[in-house]
């Protein structure tokens, strides 16, 4: 690395660091995409949030839903060189216990959402074969209609761009690479139909390096393996409480602003639709943990045991995200009628749920607060629109 990109990225990170702000976006117009452990936590996100990603979701380079069954050696072996199976039959019986018991939403709300999947012929990270199982895992539980699946692009284990990165071939940081393909543009114009022509001169908007602190709900010390802050490409219109899109881009590992710059956030072409489409683009962000030194998404437990559910520590920040944005609900200032209690009491004031793992949810925001005992204590703070949720006043 030079001398000048060191001291741009320095500059970059040393950029103020901004609230994350609510926008004209309508819970209708949210989606999903994402490459490598950023597409299994597009597909996360979309098998356990159907309700929220109402869009859809567009995976490049990932594979099936609860593929690693929390395990790290099955995530590397049979969900990505597939040197073992991948046992849809079992697979299928958990998603739809969950979907019946509420661990996640129902998968009959993926039935109207859409699903684009690009796998490169030549991608030797994750098989083809393993993205071929997504597919036929998606085509389970939406019309075939609504899935595209691109099989024939040789490119490596990367975002095909159709203006920035490396050769095709090349498997490596920063995971972009120049291939003549739009994958952006096909993602976003499959899930949102036909779009205005992208931007490619001077983008109207701004970046916004936001604070991703309130979204880590009660484990701030742990972070949930994410950094301290996140990105959103805002176009002028958006700024300016148009009604727009939201669209949520997860990077892949060794892909986050800390590891490579700008590369991912501004360069891998998301953007330049966004601009001409009234449509803001999220790029959450992790950081490298001693259990997770790739910076990944969690797909495999490495932050929490209920890292596919919608209790997840990943899930709820980045679901908490979505409603901040969308709803404005966590970003209402708080009426401060906050209860420092037992979690029982919680659950028996209404403030709290028991979760299928035995522990205890906050109503609406479904923040993990612990253990459900009278032993364990929780401060919960209620919004005026009755939202409740672990932390602080905002």
């Amino acid at each position: 690395m030079s001398l000048l990109t060191t001291i741009l990225l320095c500059a970059s990170a040393a950029a103020a660091v901004l609230p994350l702000p609510k926008y004209n976006v309508s819970v209708n117009d949210v989606s999903v995409s994402g490459f490598s452990s950023g597409a299994d936590m597009a597909v996360q996100m979309h098998f356990a949030y159907s309700k929220t990603i109402k869009k859809g979701a567009g995976v490049i380079a990932g594979a099936p839903y609860y593929c690693s069954q929390g395990n790290v050696t099955i995530s590397v072996t049979a969900c990505m060189l597939n040197t073992a199976p991948r046992n849809l039959s079992y697979l299928y019986s958990i998603i739809n216990t969950w979907s019946s018991n509420g661990y996640i939403d129902p998968t009959s709300n993926m039935a109207a959402s859409k699903v684009y999947l690009l796998s490169g012929t030549l991608d030797s990270t994750v098989r083809q074969p393993v993205m071929n199982d997504l597919h036929t895992m998606y085509a389970n539980y939406l019309p075939a209609a609504n899935i595209v699946y691109k099989n024939d692009l040789a490119v490596e284990h990367s975002i095909p761009t159709d203006y920035f990165g490396g050769a095709c071939t090349f498997n490596g940081i920063p995971f972009v690479d120049n291939c003549n393909f739009d994958t952006a543009g096909a993602i976003l114009s499959w899930l949102y139909g036909p779009l205005n022509a992208k931007n490619v001169s001077t983008l109207s908007g701004v970046f916004i390096n936001f604070d991703q602190a309130p979204f880590w709900g009660n484990f701030n010390p742990l972070m949930h393996g994410m950094s301290t802050s996140g990105y959103a490409y805002v176009p002028a219109s958006c700024a300016a409480q148009q009604a727009c899109k939201l669209h949520i881009a997860f990077h892949g590992c060794l892909q986050n602003a800390g590891t490579i710059g700008t590369a991912f956030y501004q360069n891998a072409g998301y953007n330049r639709w966004a601009d001409t489409n009234q449509m803001i683009v999220l790029y959450p962000q992790t950081v490298a943990t001693a259990a997770n030194p790739g910076g990944c998404w969690d797909w495999w437990g490495s932050d929490d045991l209920n890292f596919p559910g919608k209790s997840g520590g990943q899930m709820v920040a980045i679901k908490t995200m979505i409603d901040r944005i969308v709803s404005g609900n966590t970003a209402t200032p708080y009426t401060c009628a906050n209860w420092y209690d037992s979690n029982y009491m919680h659950v028996y004031y209404g403030r709290a749920y028991v979760g299928s793992d035995g522990q205890t949810y906050a109503i609406n925001s479904n923040q993990y607060l612990g253990f459900y005992s009278l032993g364990a204590y929780t401060d919960v703070r209620r919004t005026a629109a009755g939202f409740y949720s672990y932390g602080s006043c905002i």
